[in-house]
């Protein structure tokens, strides 16, 4: 199918590896690695010939392919197995999303640290980056100590909270230890910088004991179009305001040009009424009809039964946001993409024809049916014909290879009925045998 140039370009469904395709719109959507990405070097961009099949050979070129595809395809969706391919991953095997999230992002901070540009080995880092310390207080002697960490994620507990500020909140409270090194101590989790991008992971599985597997949280749960983390961040200066990008729910991404939402959904993909995001019955897939009622949510607090994962970006002032028109594919990614919406073009107006011809022949064909059928009564006292039933039928599926009429095996069927009705009065035997060489006769010339 072609897309429309005003919505975006959907991935096809491999099987199990939905989530992938969550994970690449989000960082599609993500202007700023989106354009590192295509500054990156590509290995094929030298000896590959522009009639040929292209094959990327490293993750960080198909990812270019892809990228540069979902930006301006003529598809409605594009196929990722080439990535998937890549990456190792089984179509057929479900796998920890949050699981791939991490892996992935380690995996193309290393590719994109192999760059020789500076900017671009640091990519990763700049965007998706910050840092904690774990603050270890003794009660006994009053010392602290911090062990500072990166984190590129922040993983908050939701069960037993209805909302975002809550779970922040838990994720830093302080916590008894006892017992460490023979004293009791507490400790906490301080906040030093923070990313211009936060995922924020939503652990919505937990450990049943009783069961010993794990359970998903259905509860509803708030977070805010708007996050504020000054009040998280213990007096630090800077700019610490964050909106709503992305809610990962195999939907919810907020383009980046408009401000406007869309859900993805694998090929499909909506935009949704108004600016603000719209969540509802409508989110919450395959629950039962009693969890259906839509959560009741404040203003600019949306809700949702199924949300695993947010993304907040720093909040800039409009004349610092980058557009994605402004957004320059290289020209050598732009040919390839020309080369495919070519072929594409092509592969549309084949099937276009065909179906015109398909169309075409079949208004031909009820047309002279409709003709035919004019035909066929016949007045009192006017000669007719009989036609068997499977020549009549044969004739309406493939009128150009149905043979002559042949009436033999016609008399054969009317005869044979003469046969059954008069078979107990005696019919002789010679009339059973004369019937059955008609058969044979008429099935050797023709077969209708």
């Amino acid at each position: 199918e072609c897309r429309d140039m005003n919505t975006f370009v959907g991935l096809t469904n491999l099987g199990a590896t939905c989530y992938v395709n969550t994970f690449l719109q989000v960082w599609f959507h993500n202007l700023e690695l989106c354009r590192s990405l295509y500054q990156c070097h590509n290995s094929r961009a030298q000896e590959h010939n522009s009639e040929s099949d292209y094959e990327p050979q490293s993750i960080s070129d198909h990812l270019h392919y892809l990228f540069a595809l979902l930006q301006n395809s003529n598809r409605k969706h594009i196929n990722p197995s080439g990535l998937v391919k890549a990456l190792g991953l089984d179509t057929g095997q479900q796998q920890d999303a949050q699981e791939f999230s991490k892996l992935f992002m380690s995996l193309l901070e290393d590719t994109l640290s192999k760059q020789k540009s500076p900017s671009l080995q640091n990519v990763i880092q700049q965007q998706f980056c910050g840092q904690f310390s774990y603050v270890t207080f003794c009660n006994q002697c009053g010392r602290s100590s911090a062990l500072l960490s990166r984190f590129y994620e922040l993983e908050l507990k939701i069960q037993g909270h209805k909302n975002l500020n809550e779970c922040v909140t838990e994720f830093l409270k302080v916590t008894f230890i006892p017992r460490i090194s023979k004293q009791n101590a507490t400790q906490r989790i301080r906040l030093h910088n923070l990313p211009p991008t936060i995922n924020l992971q939503l652990m919505r599985f937990v450990f049943n004991r009783q069961t010993g597997h794990k359970k998903k949280l259905n509860t509803s749960y708030q977070f805010p179009d708007q996050l504020d983390m000054r009040s998280f961040m213990e007096g630090l200066q800077g700019n610490f305001v964050y909106k709503l990008s992305a809610v990962l729910i195999h939907r919810g991404i907020s383009d980046a040009r408009t401000g406007d939402w869309n859900k993805f959904n694998d090929e499909e993909i909506k935009k949704m009424e108004g600016k603000k995001l719209q969540l509802g019955i409508e989110e919450d897939i395959g629950e039962s009809k009693s969890q259906t009622r839509k959560p009741k949510c404040s203003k600019g607090y949306p809700c949702s039964r199924n949300a695993s994962m947010l993304v907040y970006k720093i909040q800039l002032e409009e004349s610092s946001e980058t557009p994605r028109t402004n957004i320059e594919v290289p020209t050598f990614l732009q040919r390839l993409v020309d080369q495919d919406n070519r072929k594409f073009d092509e592969w549309c107006n084949e099937m276009a024809d065909m179906r015109k011809q398909s169309v075409d022949k079949g208004k031909g064909k009820h047309e002279e049916v409709k003709q035919l059928y004019e035909l066929l009564p016949a007045r009192d006292g006017e000669p007719y014909e009989f036609i068997h039933l499977n020549w009549l039928k044969k004739w309406l599926d493939d009128s150009t290879a149905t043979k002559e009429i042949d009436t033999t095996l016609f008399l054969y069927d009317l005869f044979e009925n003469i046969v059954v009705e008069g078979a107990a009065h005696g019919l002789n035997v010679g009339v059973h045998r004369f019937l059955k060489n008609i058969r044979s006769s008429s099935e050797s010339c023709c077969n209708v």
